[in-house]
């Protein structure tokens, strides 16, 4: 399979650069993947294309301001990006590090209210910096961190970004990106999605940088995917049994819950616990878990719009990325919605 498969034109005009007046403002395509026929609706009414027996998850993650400035000791500037926490480690992180000089190990860095980053080693382009300082470090970085918007976004964070870049269930703190098809949901929403006789479960996987690195790669069996840190909790894996066993859909809410589903299922059982997901979802992968998707619109020749054309079918989500494009509507992480069924 090609990278070049996976191509298709998008004119820069439809990127978002900011998110819609309201949540449930959006525009929502719908898509039935099993004839490709494309309707058109409202999130506001997203709603309606659930059924009574459905099991909605939802990804509970919460972007953190992963983006830092600070310092050397010698004084030169240095932008610090955490990637994700060191599993077992006190504040040790990986992390991008952008500076006129290439840090090595044992490089102090000074950040906003006397923290500093010390450099560790070097890892597959990425630092692992350890970070003292502060007794209450995720309270530390509310404060001196800036929200890391995509680079797709052509424009500094504002203050909008602090609550909009952030879905209205946001919890458990560790992503570096949102999980962008929850950003639409109101409560408002959830409370009509349950009011129809759909139970709601959370997930949590900290979406991390890799879901923004472009493939490098023509053959797409050289390609290595990133690992994105999860959990499933007992409740909601007891939750997806009941719904399979009862003949009702298992609805992800989002490219991230649908990955850490699949990954848990790899085995054939689902399993509840914590991992690390690295699946990579072409054409030809065999659903174990989910039966419909609520997602936004992805980057071409991106691994995220590959999982939508394995879940889909390649030609006939190449059809409705041209068919939304005709109908204008907006991509990417502040841009409209699809469900995909």
């Amino acid at each position: 399979m090609r990278l070049s498969d996976f191509d298709y034109e998008l004119p820069p005009e439809l990127i978002a650069q900011h998110p819609a007046s309201r949540r449930d403002a959006s525009r929502l395509l719908t898509l039935d993947r099993a004839t490709g026929s494309v309707g058109e609706s409202t999130v506001a009414a997203i709603a309606a294309q659930f059924r009574p027996g459905d099991l909605l998850v939802l990804n509970d993650t919460r972007v953190i301001p992963a983006r830092l400035k600070g310092h050397k000791e010698t004084g030169g500037a240095v932008e610090v990006f955490l990637v994700r926490r060191v599993p077992g480690a006190d504040e040790v992180w990986s992390c991008l590090i952008k500076a006129s000089k290439t840090p090595g190990a044992g490089t102090r860095i000074m950040l906003p209210a006397a923290v500093t980053a010390t450099v560790l080693t070097r890892e597959e382009g990425e630092w692992r910096v350890r970070f003292e300082g502060s007794d209450d470090f995720m309270g530390w970085l509310e404060q001196a961190g800036s929200m890391p918007l995509p680079p797709y976004i052509k424009r500094a964070p504002e203050g909008e970004d602090l609550e909009r870049y952030q879905t209205v269930f946001a919890r458990e703190k560790g992503a570096v990106a949102a999980p962008t098809a929850g950003l639409h949901f109101t409560p408002e929403i959830l409370a009509e999605i349950r009011g129809r006789g759909v139970e709601i479960a959370p997930l949590t996987l900290h979406v991390g940088l890799g879901t923004f690195m472009p493939v490098r790669v023509e053959d797409l069996s050289q390609h290595t995917m990133h690992r994105e840190l999860y959990r499933i909790p007992h409740q909601t894996a007891q939750a997806i049994r009941r719904t399979k066993e009862a003949g009702g859909r298992v609805i992800a809410l989002g490219t991230t819950s649908m990955r850490a589903l699949e990954h848990a299922a790899a085995s054939g059982e689902l399993e509840a616990g914590e991992r690390e997901a690295d699946i990579f979802i072409l054409p030809g992968y065999r659903f174990r878990v989910v039966d419909a998707l609520i997602t936004n619109f992805h980057l071409p020749k991106s691994t995220l719009f590959m999982l939508v054309c394995a879940f889909a079918g390649k030609e006939i989500m190449l059809d409705a990325y041209r068919e939304a494009v005709k109908r204008r509507f907006r991509f990417f992480s502040y841009g409209d919605a699809m469900f995909i069924a």
